[in-house]
């Protein structure tokens, strides 16, 4: 099993930057995807989660309207949109896959994860 997030890097506050996590070695298409940080000193938290099919979506409140989550079934990855981004954003990226979402508390049962990406917001 692999997940394999990619796309951060060092962006000024305003920017954006789009996250990818490619997969494999698992039936993506059975599980809700997940994006996860952790902050330096800070426990890990929840980003976003999105279902299999797209119909239930979660975003923690800090990314509202400044992220979009999507999938590509056919590719097995999962994408990470971030606008607007601030310092408070800055922190490892994690993907992963989980057995259930629900759209207020956001992923649950996760069952694989991936490395992390490291975003790094600062002017």
């Amino acid at each position: 099993v692999q997940l394999q997030a990619s796309g951060g890097g060092v962006v000024q506050p305003g920017g954006s930057l789009r996250l990818s996590c490619v997969t494999s070695g698992f039936t993506f298409n059975y599980y809700a995807m997940g994006w996860f940080r952790q902050a330096p000193g800070k426990e890990r938290e929840k980003v976003s989660c999105m279902s299999v099919s797209g119909d239930m979506i979660y975003y923690v409140d800090s990314v509202k309207g400044r992220s979009t989550i999507s999938r590509d079934n056919a590719e097995n990855t999962v994408y990470l949109q971030l606008n607007s981004l601030k310092p408070e954003d800055t922190a490892v990226y994690y993907c992963a896959a989980a057995r259930f979402i629900d759209t207020i508390r956001g992923c649950g049962g996760m069952e694989y994860w991936g490395e992390g990406t490291q975003v790094t917001v600062s002017s």
